[in-house]
């Protein structure tokens, strides 16, 4: 993947995981998912994140740049949304939670400069964001549900065809192996700390 300098992000939006605030249980078992797939392709000279910033998948993977960029400073992060002020219809704890991000994106725009007006903007976003980048990460599980991801999907999968076009995919199983390390992590974790316990 040494070619791959720039990488479209997205997936599942938080309510199509029945994912409603920041702090339900599964959320650091996704980032932990999205680090690892992140990060080799990060060593192999990736450059530029950008994202859609739609709530939800989208949003995690920039918490994860974000946190990647002090280990990695040539890593850059982009939000390209599809119409003007996308989190106009937000609840205040999202919006902040957006505006928290934006705030430290290297780069953040809309393509349509006006607010939504119909559909053909999402297609007009995600063809500038496939014409920019030179792989896609997508978090999309057909067996675990369908959702707004699968068009982006489809899309990949004919441009890989016709020239190469990189595809990262994450999936629920991803996310489970993810848990799965944490608890035994922090299973060896507390058996370690309780080890030099003087046996009676």
């Amino acid at each position: 993947m040494d070619d791959l300098k720039t990488l479209f992000a997205t997936g599942y939006r938080a309510h199509e995981l029945q994912i409603f605030n920041q702090k339900h249980k599964h959320i650091p078992f996704i980032k932990k998912a999205i680090e690892a797939k992140l990060i080799p392709i990060i060593e192999d000279g990736l450059e530029w994140v950008i994202t859609p910033g739609q709530y939800g998948f989208d949003l995690w993977v920039c918490e994860v740049v974000l946190e990647l960029k002090s280990l990695y400073p040539q890593l850059k992060l982009s939000i390209i949304t599809a119409f003007m002020n996308p989190e106009e219809q937000w609840n205040d704890e999202k919006k902040e939670y957006y505006h928290q991000i934006i705030s430290k994106t290297d780069y953040y725009g809309a393509v349509s400069h006006q607010p939504y007006v119909g559909p053909w903007q999402f297609q007009a976003r995600d063809e500038l964001l496939f014409r920019k980048s030179d792989g896609l990460l997508l978090f999309y599980d057909e067996e675990a549900a369908e959702g707004s991801a699968k068009y982006v999907k489809e899309k990949a999968l004919k441009k890989h065809e016709e020239n190469g076009y990189e595809l990262v995919f994450l999936t629920a199983e991803d996310i489970q192996n993810a848990a799965e390390e944490e608890s035994y992590d922090s299973y060896i974790d507390s058996y370690e700390a309780g080890y030099d316990e003087p046996v009676e």
